[in-house]
């Protein structure tokens, strides 16, 4: 990809190890806590480069610790945090993302931890899983009350599995879409945004000519769609993003072809300093998707640097994007195609002031903090036991007279 797409990183206004800046409490006392936090077991937090949900743990877990409460975040091997990092597998497994192997050892591991903890009269008031589906289905056999953010959609297997394990825990949407598609019987606690840290992006009202488009390589996520939508607006188009297993069929057919680096750039998976960049400087993000997206960390993080978002109006974006003040929602590809010819008219301060308000780190701790006290206010209420699975009592069956065997 030619360095005129992407300036210098050393450009940046801002870099990820800046302090975290948190806005005030409004004068609300927060009563510190003991949270056991658990990421999923394949990327390190903070992700080196594709990782939503541990960037969101990363953030969550910094702001948390300067909140004043103790944190123990459990995650995968290479992780660093301010709050206590336990590894508890030997390594992380990037290339199997959804393996119930290593998911199912890394909860138990945690368990194990949590159970001792309390033993040694170090007990912690709440565990956070964001690990996936293990833990919420073994929510029932810790004592401290667990809350479980919803990261992925409610569909297909995942309907019934939240509708037979959802009771156990105190469960989480990240948008009001999402909470608003939850199955029959599946009871949503709150609904708190993933957060952003929006000092840490550099904000730049000057953008050059290219779109972007960044994620995975699954279809649902639409760069098949983002290059058609940039050969109808007759505009240059950079693809980044990890090719992922079982994506790979995808990527040659449906994407590698059109890759001739001049209209349309594939830069693979970006992280750090070069990922910021690619958002401050593209002229919008395209947000081609066609599924109940729970949220969409890419348009909030495109927004912080003032770029604005056309999106289709499916799952999330519909909340993200205000249309005509930080970007547009369009029906269609064509329409996605006509809207670029108008972003010049969206503000970029007004952009990142729209993820500042709704997104900014700390309403997300404000909203967790909240959450937490509902879980454990709830475990200490009278009458409010916990759904612990007994397993029956083991009976010892008498030798028959001169059987001796065993």
């Amino acid at each position: 990809m030619k360095s005129a797409l992407v300036p210098d990183p050393k450009l940046a206004m801002s870099a990820s190890c800046s302090p975290l800046r948190l806005l005030p409490s409004a004068g609300v006392r927060i009563e510190p806590l003991r949270v056991a936090v658990l990421a999923p077991p394949w990327i390190p937090v903070p992700p080196p480069g594709y990782g939503g949900i541990e960037a969101v743990v990363d953030l969550l877990c910094e702001a948390l610790v300067a909140r004043g409460h103790d944190v123990t975040l459990f995650a995968a091997p290479g992780s660093r945090s301010s709050a206590c990092v336990q590894a508890l597998l030997d390594a992380a497994h990037p290339d199997t993302i959804g393996s119930s192997l290593h998911e199912s050892d890394h909860v138990a591991c945690a368990w194990e931890q949590i159970d001792l903890a309390a033993e040694r009269g170090r007990a912690f008031d709440v565990v956070h899983d964001h690990s996936g589906f293990t833990a919420l289905a073994m929510s029932d056999r810790v004592d401290a009350p667990v809350v479980h953010t919803i990261h992925g959609p409610f569909a297909g297997e995942t309907v019934r599995f939240y509708q037979r394990h959802g009771r156990k825990a105190h469960l989480v949407a990240i948008s009001r879409s999402q909470a608003q598609s939850a199955p029959a019987g599946v009871r949503i606690s709150d609904v708190v945004p993933n957060p952003i840290a929006v000092e840490r992006w550099p904000l730049r009202c000057e953008k050059q000519g290219y779109l972007l488009w960044i994620g995975r390589m699954d279809p649902v996520k639409g760069a098949h769609r983002a290059i058609e939508v940039a050969r109808l607006a007759g505009r240059p188009l950079v693809l980044a993003g990890p090719v992922q297993a079982g994506q790979e069929d995808y990527f040659q057919k449906s994407i590698e072809p059109h890759v001739d680096g001049r209209w349309v750039h594939y830069i693979g998976e970006v992280g750090g300093t070069s990922k910021r960049e690619l958002f401050a400087n593209a002229a919008a993000l395209l947000m081609p998707v066609r599924w109940q997206e729970p949220f969409g960390m890419v348009m909030v993080e495109a927004l912080a640097c003032g770029t604005p978002v056309i999106a289709f109006p499916e799952g999330a974006a519909a909340e993200i994007v205000i249309d005509g003040q930080n970007g547009m929602l369009v029906s269609d590809e064509a329409g996605m195609a006509r809207a670029i010819g108008q972003v010049g008219r969206i503000d970029a301060a007004r952009c990142r002031a729209s993820a500042a308000e709704r997104y900014d780190v700390s309403v997300s701790a404000a909203g967790y903090e909240r959450v937490y006290h509902q879980a454990i206010d709830r475990r200490r209420r009278p009458g409010i036991l916990r759904p612990r699975v007994m397993l029956p009592e083991r009976r010892r069956v008498p030798a028959e007279p001169g059987n001796t065997s065993r």
